[in-house]
């Protein structure tokens, strides 16, 4: 395993997860120096690149008895161990919370699922677009007058799930060093949309926005929307304080600046801006704005990521087929996507297993080296 100066290093992290949250979950981990073991299990168990960064993958078929001594051997020496199977499917696995930590009682154990561990909908399979639509979030992206737009897996998936699922090991992490003991942690998508919209309910009872495409974030003002180009590219405008509203009046050179605080000026505002940006393309406008801090920004397609300036101040070596490593610590390393043609006899050697039983753990028709599946599965 890589040796790394990051804060988490030495950690050991067992992963057993699919699909987006959980991956990304224990990517973070590793990019803060955690050694992460991939456990996967047929081709459902082959890693999305772009979250393999700084992992080892290897296969083991939990059905049989030696798979899962191998297992059990890596978690008698691991810290934490994540999962994102149904409830109850890890249990009849030999793979439950009470069963690992009977073996180590100072593991910290992560169930990542869509519903949780408990509830009518806990059986229940579901996406991103599902979990937003429950917890309140998806009702209140897009227009008024169309369907609600999911904005990609970002919110329940990644933030929700991943990102949250990273932050609770974290400090189960550190509550051990003080107690000796691990936790378990019931990570739920539904419960991170729930935690995420918190600012946007009063009380729990009054809610602050008043529906779909209404309100101060979800465009309805005419100073915090996208506006279309020349070349049928956007620019994003966030000018909600009255300085930053006075440069974008000032810079555009409409008049005199409207109190933008005020509803009845907001048509006003909408053609004005309207007719302006339609007057140069989003390239022209970025350079207007360059200099200017009005928090006007141009809306860029993934492709151009590589070589807008700021990404690449900030990241050098940005490139699309790897997440960034963030956040940045002094010191710490800039790790990109790690070859994981790791074959599955050579970690459950370093783990500790005799040869014979590392090769009878490695599953059948897997391959002994993987390089990722495109996404989506099919």
């Amino acid at each position: 395993m890589t040796a790394t100066t990051g804060p988490l290093a030495g950690v050991r992290v067992l992963d057993m997860t699919r699909l987006a949250p959980g991956p990304y979950a224990s990517m973070l981990l590793a990019d803060l120096g955690a050694d992460v073991i991939a456990i996967g299990g047929g081709r459902s168990g082959l890693p999305v690149p772009a979250l393999s960064r700084g992992k080892e993958f290897i296969s083991l078929d939990l059905k049989t008895e030696d798979g899962r001594q191998a297992l059990r051997t890596l978690v008698s020496e691991a810290d934490v161990f994540m999962e994102g199977f149904r409830p109850g499917v890890a249990d009849r696995l030999g793979a439950g919370y009470a069963e690992l930590s009977a073996l180590n009682p100072g593991l910290v154990y992560c169930s990542v699922t869509g519903y949780g561990q408990g509830g009518p909908m806990a059986q229940r399979a579901g996406h991103d677009i599902n979990y937003l639509a429950i917890g309140g979030a998806l009702g209140v992206f897009g227009p008024s007058d169309q369907p609600p737009v999911p904005p990609l897996n970002l919110v329940a998936d990644f933030a929700g799930g991943g990102l949250l699922s990273a932050f609770g090991i974290l400090g189960a992490l550190y509550d051990r060093t003080r107690t000796g003991k691990g936790r378990y942690i019931d990570s739920a998508m539904v419960d991170g949309v729930l935690s995420m919209m918190g600012m946007n309910f009063v009380d729990w009872q009054t809610p602050t926005l008043p529906g779909r495409g209404r309100g101060v974030l979800v465009g309805s003002m005419p100073f915090y929307r996208c506006y279309r180009c020349s070349d049928g590219r956007y620019v994003a405008v966030g000018a909600l304080e009255v300085a930053f509203f006075e440069r974008l009046w000032t810079t555009l050179d409409l008049g005199a600046v409207p109190n933008h605080f005020d509803e009845s000026t907001w048509d006003l505002i909408e053609k004005s801006l309207t007719a302006e940006f339609e007057k140069k393309t989003m390239v022209e406008w970025t350079a207007v704005f360059a200099d200017v801090d009005a928090c006007v920004t141009p809306v860029l397609e993934p492709h151009e990521l590589s070589t807008f300036d700021q990404i690449v101040a900030r990241d050098p070596g940005f490139a699309l087929d790897s997440v960034p490593v963030v956040p940045v610590f002094s010191g710490g390393p800039k790790r990109r996507i790690t070859d994981t043609r790791i074959k599955t006899e050579e970690v459950l050697r370093r783990a500790g297993l005799p040869e014979d039983a590392a090769g009878r753990a490695a599953a059948d028709g897997v391959p002994p080296s993987v390089t990722g599946l495109s996404w989506p599965p099919l």
